[in-house]
This record gives structure tokens, C-alpha cells and sequence, in this order.
């Protein structure tokens, strides 16, 4: 009996301490968690290491001593080597272009990394724990020749490298020895990852751009076989055997299970936290559990791991999920630890040193007598820094309790899809497909201001007025509207520039081949510009908003946005623009504009035929900064205002203002100076349904007021972000105001010209203004901020904020418990 009693204590003691030990990491993960400016949440697991802008690959060597991460951000790119054992970064260094391709020799003596658009693979030796570049395996000339390698994969034995690339969509084989080219291969589609078979007779390659795995024997050297996947698939994972392949595909938020011998998918994961949601999950990382019997799937999008069971290949079963940081890129398993690349890092934050103003991306340059000091520019692009998560393999305990902690950081729920917040009566419907008595949604996307820029001398906004560039004078139309209707203080733009802006604006997302690729060419390596439509595999699986209008019935039409010279970009926009509406040219005012779409909007509305929905882009806001001979800062800008009042004035006039509603957003707001965060910008709202004299302190972004337009005109939410997102139904009132707005004539003359001969000026006369962000956003910034506050004036450092603690209102006390609410759901569901 005693020998029983002790027995049952001991098990008391181990439940207890079990319990104490759990409760430990529930508080631990609570006291991590930071809201970010999309309003989701993180909680990230274990410990980390720094790494530097966006972490895209993390290779690991044969004795699984060393981890090498290649960081491929828009500022400093660079190549870590970690000791695994120690868990300390052992070296760091710089390299000028680099992209994804990463891998060590199976000796370990040698570590090979793509170069990005130089269109070569960098040999570095390690010695001493050191990366020593050795040699360059040269595939052509830099770019302009396109090339790119990506992923790339060597056979040891046989002394071969295998390079696929992005850009020339090819798979080049090499000769490791001589460095000749031995054979290259059409792709057709960009390729992503290539992988060897364990028994290097087959190389499998994921088709980024193709939805499709491609199967090389590497004796004959000729493509064998073809395996649809899903959408934009990346990440390849082999058993040991070589039994099963799986393939991460970032826009369907699934893993496809492929049976190798038998060339077809066996089964597909979906690795999203709920059934049938819409893209948003970007699964883009895979790694399996030293015994094979557990799979780790990176979910960028969710900033979380989905973890299965795959003991059993065709009836695999979810075991739960584990938070991580932002934006997780690639997981690898050593032992019993799971390594984690957070290509965003814990949070965002300003930049502490500041940027020495007018120097390029990459670096600042100090003189010192006759010598030359070099130090890393702090840009906003780049402030994310990555981090390396270090996490245990959790039990079933640990996991159920970090599946908690993602559900609750995840503001996305299945249910939110087809309802939304807000209150009955109120003209923003709180179904899909439910009415509004608006009919007619204007939607106009302008270039790239923060609010404290514009409209931080705005009574009752949150606001300093020390960042201020544009104030009352020089945009009055813009204060009028925010005065009249409803004062904007607390909107973040979800994207960071143009490339990836103008996609968040008009679909809710940027896609996984976006979100990599823009910072190779903003950071002046290489590359063309991939948003708007501009690259088929940069574009949503379901397309944009003007394809979801299209499904439902919806009429659409757009005037510059998508469309260029009279062209439109994307299929669906053929036939549904105005062929004589300027797109994207800094030599055409936007009042000039606002002529041409009055022009058609007469027309339209005279013959009944005025669509539901019309896009349009005053981009003039943009500026040309201090280019000798072409309009200042101040008249583009009050250009763009009188515009945007004009343009409210003749809708607010005409026959269809009584069932009407006007969004205003910026694409991204240039990542320029703002005391809250760099990704603040204005935003406006005019309607007779529309609030008049209201001040709105609600946390909204693009995304919420996609949902908004979504829900006026019964779309269904295009991505997890505008389904998780917040209605703006506290900017709207049930009863209309059909009083006219009446616009204000610019208090600038709108012929004034750049006449300067300074630093900034002549600066300004060698950018490239024939395209939104061909200049550097953080030095385009810096050229604004000297053109307005002098040429001596130096820029506040822009503003990274992770909102770990946020002045409480009503509003704010709501959704916490609304949250709660959803969390407590969650869990019972579970």
C-alpha cells in the first residue's frame, strides 16, 4: 500500500509540475505578443538569433554543424554562418547580390550561394568558421541579361552543380571543375527550388510560375515527367528514401504529397488554420522531424508553423500549429530543435542612427583624411531585421497550448469570411450580399505620403506637426474633406512600396513571388518591376477585385489603374477602361485628369450606363522632387489635391451622389517620416452616407477598406487580410447628407518650376521619374524633405511600430473582447 501511495504522489508531482511547466509557457507567450500594424498578432516560440533583411533560405551541412542563411532584403543583402552546435552566428558577411540559391558541399570545405542578378553561383570556403570567397561560377553577363539563379542543388560525386533560375526560367547544369555551362534547359516558367533524388538519378524542380513539378533524369539529361501542384509552388522536401517529395504552394496554402514512383499527387495538406480560406496563408517552408513522422510546413502569411502527422504517407492528420515571428521563410530540424527563419523579424521599429541623407541604398560613406570609412544605411526597407527562431519540438501539451496562441494572434476566422462587424441600419453591410443604398463605389489610389506629411496640423487627429510637408496650405481640398466628413488618423497602407501597394490595394495580398522579388529591384540589383499586373506569376490565383466583380456581376471599369498606354494589364480589364484616360506620367497633371474622367462619367451617366465600381489613380502626389525646370514638390502636390477636390465636387453634383461613396488611399506611404509608424498614411471617405464632422480613431488598413467596397458591393473577401480586416462602418451613418461638397482652388500656382542649383537638385535631375519608384523611396523622401524644410535640414529616421501597448478607447476595449470572444470559440471548437 505504501509503495502504491508513493507511486500516485510521484504521478501527482509530475502532473503538477507538468501543469506549472505549461502555465510557464502560456505566460511566457503572452508576454511576447505584439500587435503590428495589419492589426495581426505575434507570440514567437523559444529563442533566436539576429539575421539580417529578409531571410529567404536556410541551408544546413551533411553533420549538421553549420546553418548558412542567405538574406535577400531591398538594403544590405548578406550570407550568415551559424554554428548549430554553439548556437552562435559565427560569420556575417556582406555580399552585392544575392538571391535564395544556397548549399554546402557534402564535405563541408565549401558553401555555394546564388548571386542573384550578377548571373552567378559564389563559392566561399570555410575556414577557420569563416566564409572566404574562393571563386564564381559566372552563368552570363550581368544583368540586363536576365538570368537570375534561384535554387540550386550540386552533385558531390559527380562533380556537377544544377542552377534554376527566375528570370531566363532555365535549368543550367555546370561542371563544378571547369565551370563550363554543360547543357541548359527551357523551364518555360520561372523555377523556384531544384532537388537531387538520393540516388542523384533524378532532379526535381518547382515551377514558381507553372503550378507543376518537373522530374530531369540526370543521366539522359531530359525532362522525364511533369507533376501538377498548386499555386506558385517553392519549397521541395524528399524523404530519406526518396519515397515521397513535398511541395509547399504559397498561394493555394496547401503542401502537395507527391508518390514519386508513381509521378502523381498523393494527397494534398492544407495547411491554412481553416478549411476552404482564401489565400493568405503562403505556405513557403517544409522541414520533417528527424524521424520522418512529423512535417513542419512554414506559413509566412499566418506567422506560424502547421505541424502534421505524415507517419502514415495518405492519411496524414493535422497535429496543431507553433507561432513564430514574421513572415517565416524556411525551417530546418536539427535533433530535437526546429530552426526558423522569420524573414520580418519579432516586430518593426525606427531606425536609432538615422540615415546620413542623400546617400544611396547600402551603404554611407564617411572620409577620414585619405582614407574611406564605409557603414550599413540604416533604410526603412531593411529594418525588419530577420531572426532565427530556436525552438524545442514540443509534446502534445505545448503544442495544443502554441495552437492557441496562433488562433489568437490570427485576427482571420472562417466564419468573418461572409460576416463582418458593425450595426444594424448602418449602410456598410454586416453580410455578404446583404443591400447597401450605395450603388456606385469610387475607388481613387494615389502615391505615397504618410499622415503626418499631409495632415498632421488637422485639429483632433493624432498628429506632429514637426513632420508636417503639405499642410492646410498646399492641400486644402484634402483638410476639407477630412473636416467635412470624417478625419482618418489611425490607417497603415499594408504595403511598403508601389511594387507590392498597388497589389495590396486591389487584391488584399501580395503573393509570396512579390513579396521576394520587389526588394532585388528596389534595392537597385537588378530586376523589373512586378506588380500591377505587370508579371503573371506575381498575380493572385483568383485574380483581382475587378475579377471578383466580374464573377458576381458586378460592373467595373478603371482609368489609369492597371492600365497603360490605353492597355489594360491584366485579361480582365480588356474592354472595361477608358482608352484615352493618362495613366502613370508626372508630365500630365492630375487635374488634366479628373478633365478626362469627367469627360466619360458625363457620358456614362447621360446613357444609364455608369458602372458600380470605378478605379482611378491620381498620382501626381508622387512629385518629381527638386528636377530643374519640372513642377516643385508643392505644385504636384497641390495638383493632386485640386484634383482629388474636383473630382468629389462633380460627383457630389451629379444625379448618382445620392447612392455614391468616394475612397481615397495611398498605395504606400514611401516609408517617409510619420511619429507613429512609416506605414501611417491619409486616407479619405466622402458619401451622403458618409459622417460629416467626425473624428474616426479606428485601427483600419487597405485591406479595411477593401472590405468595405467588398461589402457595399456583396463581393466575398479576396484574402485572409480583408476577410480578418475591419470594416470602416464608424466612418458611415445611416441617415444622408446629400449636401454638395464644394472644392477649394489651389493656393499654389500650379506652374511653378524648380529652379534651385543645389546638392538635392542636381541629385533630383539624375533619378528616373518615368515610372512610380524607380528612385529609391527612403532617398525620394529625403530629396522631398530638404525641397520643403531646405537643403540643411535632415530627415527624422522613419518609424517601425509593433503597437505592444496602445492608448485605450472604447473602441479598442471592444475588439479585445471581441477577440477574447473568438478565442474562446476557437478553442471549444478544438
Amino acid at each position: 500500500m505504501k509503495v502504491i501511495l508513493q507511486f500516485v504522489y510521484c504521478l501527482l508531482l509530475v502532473f503538477v509540475a507538468g501543469a506549472q511547466k505549461n502555465d510557464q509557457l502560456e505566460n511566457d507567450l503572452d508576454a511576447k505578443r505584439v500587435r503590428l500594424p495589419n492589426g495581426w498578432h505575434l507570440s514567437p516560440a523559444g529563442s533566436s538569433l539576429p539575421l539580417g533583411d529578409l531571410p529567404l533560405n536556410l541551408a544546413l551541412s551533411r553533420s549538421q554543424k553549420w546553418l548558412a542563411v542567405t538574406n535577400n532584403g531591398q538594403s544590405v543583402q548578406s550570407i550568415q554562418l551559424i554554428n548549430a552546435r554553439k548556437q552562435v552566428i559565427a560569420d556575417n558577411i556582406v555580399i552585392p547580390k544575392s538571391w535564395y540559391g544556397l548549399k554546402f558541399s557534402a564535405d563541408e570545405k565549401f558553401l555555394y550561394a546564388s548571386g542573384g542578378n550578377d548571373n552567378r553561383i559564389m563559392k566561399y570556403a570555410i575556414i577557420k568558421d569563416k566564409l572566404v570567397l574562393q571563386d564564381s561560377i559566372q552563368l552570363g553577363k550581368p544583368w540586363p541579361v536576365k538570368i537570375s539563379p534561384a535554387g540550386i542543388e550540386i552533385d558531390d560525386a559527380a562533380g556537377l552543380l544544377y542552377v534554376v533560375t527566375k528570370e531566363d526560367n532555365s535549368l543550367y547544369i555546370v561542371n563544378l571543375a571547369s565551370k563550363a555551362i554543360l547543357q541548359k534547359l527551357p523551364l518555360r516558367k520561372e523555377a523556384y527550388a531544384c532537388l537531387l533524388s538520393p540516388d542523384k538519378s533524378e532532379l526535381y524542380i518547382s515551377l514558381w510560375g507553372g503550378d507543376k513539378v518537373l522530374v530531369l533524369d540526370t543521366k539522359e539529361r531530359k525532362i522525364t515527367a511533369e507533376i501538377p501542384v498548386g499555386d506558385n509552388p517553392n519549397e521541395l522536401l524528399l524523404t530519406k528514401k526518396g519515397t515521397y517529395l513535398y511541395v509547399a504552394n504559397a498561394n493555394d496554402n496547401s503542401v502537395s504529397v507527391i508518390d514519386i514512383q508513381q509521378r502523381k499527387v498523393l494527397e494534398v495538406l492544407n495547411a491554412a488554420l481553416y478549411p476552404a480560406a482564401p489565400e493568405g496563408t503562403t505556405s513557403n517552408g517544409l522541414a520533417l522531424s528527424t524521424n520522418e513522422k512529423t512535417l513542419y510546413v512554414a506559413n509566412a502569411d499566418n506567422n506560424c508553423l502547421a505541424v502534421f502527422d505524415v507517419s502514415e504517407p495518405g492519411s496524414t492528420r493535422s497535429k496543431g500549429f507553433i507561432p513564430v515571428g514574421w513572415y517565416p521563410t524556411n525551417i530546418k530540424v536539427i535533433g530535437k530543435k526546429l530552426w526558423v527563419t522569420n524573414g520580418k523579424g519579432f516586430s518593426s521599429f525606427a531606425n536609432p542612427n538615422g540615415p546620413s541623407p542623400l546617400r544611396p541604398r547600402g551603404s554611407v560613406v564617411r572620409h577620414k583624411g585619405d582614407s574611406t570609412e564605409t557603414k550599413e544605411v540604416e533604410y526603412i526597407g531593411g529594418l525588419m531585421k530577420g531572426t532565427l527562431s530556436i525552438i524545442q519540438e514540443p509534446n502534445d501539451a505545448a503544442l495544443a497550448i502554441y495552437s492557441g496562441a496562433v488562433y489568437k494572434n490570427t485576427p482571420y476566422s472562417k466564419e468573418g469570411e461572409l460576416s463582418a462587424q458593425g450595426e444594424k441600419g448602418n449602410p456598410i453591410p454586416m453580410k455578404v450580399g446583404d443591400p447597401s443604398p450605395i450603388k456606385h463605389v469610387f475607388y481613387i489610389i494615389k502615391e505615397n505620403r504618410t499622415y503626418d506629411q499631409v495632415l498632421s496640423d488637422m485639429p483632433g487627429g493624432n498628429g506632429d506637426t514637426s513632420l508636417l510637408l503639405f499642410g492646410k496650405y498646399v492641400t486644402p481640398n484634402q483638410h476639407k474633406l477630412a473636416g467635412e466628413f470624417v478625419l482618418l488618423d489611425n490607417f497603415y497602407a499594408d504595403g511598403e512600396v508601389s511594387a507590392d501597394g498597388h497589389n495590396w490595394s486591389t487584391s488584399a495580398h501580395a503573393t509570396d513571388f512579390l513579396e521576394k522579388d520587389w526588394p532585388t529591384s528596389y534595392g537597385g540589383r537588378g530586376g523589373s518591376y512586378p506588380g500591377e499586373g505587370k508579371r503573371a506569376a506575381a498575380n493572385p490565383k483568383k485574380g483581382f477585385i475587378w475579377d471578383y466583380c466580374q464573377r458576381a456581376g458586378v460592373t467595373f471599369r478603371t482609368y489609369g489603374e492597371f492600365a497603360d498606354d490605353g492597355k489594360a494589364n491584366i485579361p480582365v480589364l480588356e474592354g472595361h477602361l477608358c482608352p484615352y484616360y493618362t495613366d502613370y506620367n508626372l508630365a500630365v497633371r492630375d487635374t488634366t485628369r479628373f478633365y478626362q474622367w469627367r469627360r466619360e462619367f458625363d457620358s456614362l451617366v447621360a446613357a444609364g450606363a455608369l458602372p458600380q465600381f470605378n478605379s482611378m489613380r491620381f498620382g501626381n502626389n508622387h512629385t518629381e522632387g527638386l528636377r530643374t525646370g519640372r513642377p516643385t514638390p508643392f505644385a504636384h502636390v497641390a495638383d493632386n489635391d485640386w484634383a482629388v477636390g474636383l473630382f468629389v465636387e462633380h460627383l457630389s453634383k451629379s444625379p448618382v451622389w445620392k447612392e455614391s461613396a468616394v475612397f481615397i488611399v495611398e498605395d504606400d506611404a514611401q516609408n517617409g517620416p510619420d511619429h507613429v509608424d512609416a506605414h501611417r498614411t491619409i486616407a479619405f471617405v466622402a458619401s451622403p452616407y458618409v459622417k460629416r464632422n467626425y473624428v474616426d480613431h479606428t485601427m483600419y488598413s487597405t485591406s479595411s477598406m477593401l472590405r468595405t467596397m467588398e461589402l457595399i458591393l456583396g463581393l466575398p473577401p479576396m484574402s485572409q487580410y480583408d476577410a480578418a480586416a475591419i470594416p470602416m462602418w464608424r466612418s458611415f451613418t445611416a441617415t444622408p447628407d446629400y449636401t454638395a461638397y464644394q472644392s477649394v482652388p489651389a493656393n499654389v500656382n500650379l506652374n511653378d518650376k524648380n529652379t534651385a542649383n543645389n546638392a538635392t537638385a542636381r541629385l533630383s535631375n539624375t533619378l528616373d521619374f518615368t515610372k512610380e519608384d524607380r528612385i529609391p523611396d527612403l532617398l525620394f523622401s529625403q530629396i522631398i524633405w530638404k525641397a520643403v524644410k531646405g537643403e540643411e535640414s535632415i530627415m527624422p529616421a522613419p518609424r517601425r511600430s509593433s503597437f505592444v501597448k496602445t492608448v485605450k478607447g472604447e473602441e479598442d476595449e471592444e475588439e479585445e473582447e471581441r477577440e477574447r470572444e473568438e478565442a474562446q470559440k476557437k478553442q471549444k471548437r478544438k
